[in-house]
């Protein structure tokens, strides 16, 4: 059973051969080694455990758990013909989950030539609700319980995907954007008001957004009307390289947020605005990256399709492996135990790792 949710407008508007010993020698490792590998089968560090959840989940990009333990699925389809797909599973049952035997709801591409995809997802603790952000967009919508569409905030210059948007433990949402003049060329309006300080110091970097969802204020909210937690004012021209792009978020205790930037950098971002740095992964080229936080507040980091990896960062900084070769690992969500779900685009399934202690 599928569900269409109508408008995603600014109303609510993807022959022969002879064979040398040598060679035949060869040929049998290969096949003993995938024997015991398995073909596109993800190579878990040390001895975790991982599990196939759910199949034929077209390109999941987005995981998030509800307050019951459902696992909500953010998908691009089969055919790319929608802005996004969403499933709700439940990981406790039979598995693994054929997805394509599961309802599930199509949001559509807005009318006119807005075709923008939704390629980030949280879940609000309380109510339910989705939120969800325009890939390389402007605007973060509300998908609530009742599966009605709204925009909930415009205004952005650059919206990735990936762990892009967040809900704090306060549940406000922190949302990343980028302030350049090639962002700026994205953006719905022109350099606003709120960020006029910004502007005069020649300002290029990212910016961080915390706003309460449930603040009694007119929607859409305007961002560009809405002051950064960072940078805070006042804000003086640096020398140098401005500051990296953050491409992911993550809530941390006492109103703290975990941040990475593009060149891999893991960095906590103080209440107070101060940056400091906790770690630095393994060089590669970060695209469509998760992050997420475990109980011991270790940090999780899906690291994409040109990675295929799975990173554990400690609360000292400490960088692990907890999973490599997987098929283009994205959303990533953790669970009250630990177990971590992540999203194998390539493989169009979920899998869960439970990860051995580091």
């Amino acid at each position: 059973m599928n569900t269409a949710v109508r408008g995603l407008s600014a109303k609510a508007s993807i022959g022969r051969c002879n064979l040398s010993r040598l060679s035949c020698l060869i040929g049998l490792l290969g096949l003993l080694c995938l024997l015991r590998v398995g073909i596109g089968d993800a190579q878990p560090s040390r001895v975790a455990q991982i599990e196939v959840v759910a199949t034929a989940v077209p390109r999941p990009a987005q995981l998030a758990l509800t307050t019951s333990g459902r696992l909500v699925v953010l998908s691009h389809g089969w055919r790319g013909d929608s802005a996004a797909e969403i499933y709700w599973l439940d990981p406790t049952g039979a598995q693994p989950i054929d997805a394509s035997l599961a309802p599930r709801l199509v949001i559509p591409f807005a009318e006119g030539p807005r075709k923008t995809a939704l390629g980030s997802l949280a879940v609000d603790s309380k109510s339910g609700d989705l939120f969800l952000g325009e890939e390389n967009g402007n605007r973060i919508y509300r998908l609530a319980a009742a599966r009605r569409l709204s925009p909930l905030a415009v205004g952005l210059n650059h919206l990735l995907g990936g762990s892009s948007l967040t809900l704090d433990r306060e549940g406000r949402l922190v949302v990343l954007d980028y302030a350049s003049f090639e962002s700026q060329l994205r953006s719905e309006s022109p350099v606003p008001p709120a960020l006029e300080a910004l502007a005069v110091e020649d300002y290029t970097g990212p910016l961080v957004y915390r706003i309460n969802p449930e603040e009694d204020v007119p929607l859409p909210r305007r961002l560009e009307l809405v002051a950064p937690i960072f940078p805070r004012p006042p804000v003086r021209r640096t020398a140098g390289e401005p500051l990296h792009k953050f491409i992911a978020v993550a809530p941390l205790g006492r109103d703290s947020l975990a941040l990475l930037n593009s060149v891999g950098e893991v960095l906590v971002l103080s209440p107070e605005g101060q940056l400091r740095r906790l770690a630095r992964l393994p060089s590669g080229h970060f695209h469509r990256t998760n992050i997420a936080v475990g109980p011991d507040g270790s940090l999780f980091v899906s690291a994409g399709f040109h990675i295929r990896e799975l990173y554990r960062v400690s609360p000292a900084g400490v960088v692990t492996s907890v999973a490599h070769e997987l098929g283009d690992p994205q959303g990533i969500v953790v669970d009250r135990s630990g177990a971590l779900y992540v999203a194998e685009t390539a493989l169009h399934r979920i899998i869960r790792i439970r990860p051995t202690d580091p």
